[in-house]
């Protein structure tokens, strides 16, 4: 019993390793299998950066106006996560932009220099996040969008691995090898978490966020297959960005 817990608090420190830069007990093991399990955690390593970001603009708003707060959060937010799933939008905007063929795009995706289409995404998705959440600040509490916006997004974003093929060869990629495969247990896992935080508010906010996330994840994996022929990491990525900034407008919607 102790040794399937010690394996799935492994599995979770890998995934927080892998998704943040909050830092993790040093030797962590890993290995291909390990990698795949601990992508069922990705959206709990969402909800704890979610936690932190509603401390931090707590602490934040006790001193400045709500737009100096959700600029100095999305800061620490960016810091925490090493910007990670900012750079798959960029990436993924540049490749599928700029890309006449799937060779092309693929190998534009792998290149770390940033281009017209991934600047583009990169700034409106960013401005969107800003101007998004300082207009639910003046709906409410801004304290658990957060969480509900982490932990949701990136459920949504890592369970296209279940029924996606992964076309990006990672011997060459310019990143660490990604999950590329779940079991059905994973998923649960992930749907799960993803749905806990929307209950903060009610059952039928809850219900409206799964029914749009669950839209946005048919499209996004037709659109994806139809341009790539499967996924990336840089996809993952970039679904996370894409579905965040969706929960936000939904809410400003809604409340």
């Amino acid at each position: 019993m102790l040794d399937k817990l010690r394996y799935q608090v492994e599995l979770f420190w890998l995934a927080l390793s892998f998704f943040s830069r909050i830092p993790t007990p040093p030797a962590i093991p890993y290995s291909e299998e390990r990698m795949n399990r601990a992508g069922r955690y990705f959206p709990l390593v969402g909800m704890f950066l979610g936690c932190l970001c509603t401390q931090i603009y707590h602490l934040a708003i006790q001193l400045f106006s709500p737009e100096v707060a959700i600029f100095l959060t999305m800061f620490a937010s960016l810091m925490l996560t090493g910007a990670f799933h900012e750079d798959g939008l960029a990436d993924m905007a540049d490749g599928i932009g700029g890309g006449m063929t799937l060779e092309r795009r693929l190998t534009i995706m792998k290149d770390s220099r940033i281009g017209t289409y991934g600047s583009a995404a990169l700034i409106m998705a960013l401005m969107g996040k800003f101007v998004f959440l300082s207009e639910l600040a003046k709906l409410g509490s801004l304290l658990p969008v957060w969480i509900v916006a982490y932990t949701l997004s990136r459920s949504v974003a890592v369970s296209l691995i279940y029924n996606m093929d992964y076309v990006s060869d990672p011997d060459s990629s310019k990143s660490k090898p990604l999950a590329t495969r779940q079991t059905k247990i994973d998923l649960a896992v992930i749907i799960l978490t993803g749905a806990i935080p929307c209950l903060l508010w009610n059952v039928e906010l809850a219900a409206i966020l799964f029914v749009i996330s669950l839209v946005f994840r048919l499209l996004f994996q037709w659109w994806l297959n139809k341009r790539l022929g499967g996924f990336t990491g840089d996809c993952l990525g970039a679904a996370q960005q894409l579905m965040e900034l969706l929960i936000y407008l939904t809410l400003i919607v809604i409340r």
